[in-house]
């Protein structure tokens, strides 16, 4: 039996806060739900297919590093249990299963972690400038899609 991949969420009866690439926010009383799709981006592009399950396994490593860092800043994950949540989500349990949290409110910071394994996209642009990623030494000679010698940790603001 096939599985479906969950690429557009429409919970008529909630608040759209906000549709991203991947992830839909809801507003839900005094919290939001984050809903994690199937859908697939690549450079800023959101394609027509999706992968099944991918807003699963992407909500479980949210999940992992919100818990991981939770002692050394807070942050807004409230639960991903079903029951917490506000009522008027009720109707959406199926689909939010496994693949949401409730969340509080609370300010973005507009921070993005990224963790480069290949030289490609904005990372190779940067390297063909300067040879180097974010400010980091890189040997010369690498090209398009090559592994890098070792994952590099390079942060950015969200555009």
């Amino acid at each position: 039996m096939p599985i479906n991949a969950l690429t557009t969420t429409n919970f008529s009866s909630l608040k759209l806060f906000k549709r991203g690439k991947v992830r839909d926010v809801y507003e839900a009383g005094d919290h939001y739900v984050i809903v994690s799709t199937d859908r697939l981006s690549a450079f800023d592009v959101i394609m027509n297919e999706g992968i099944p399950d991918k807003g699963k396994i992407l909500n479980r490593i949210s999940k992992f590093w919100f818990d991981y860092t939770k002692d050394i800043i807070p942050n807004h994950l409230v639960s991903l249990n079903m029951e917490d949540y506000p009522a008027e989500c009720k109707p959406y349990l199926a689909e939010l299963k496994d693949r949401s949290m409730l969340v509080k409110k609370a300010e973005l910071i507009p921070i993005e972690c990224i963790v480069r394994g290949y030289i490609t996209g904005s990372g190779l642009i940067d390297y063909n400038k300067t040879g180097k990623i974010c400010g980091i030494d890189l040997p010369k000679g690498l090209v398009e899609s090559e592994k890098l010698p070792e994952p590099i940790f390079t942060p950015s603001t969200k555009a």
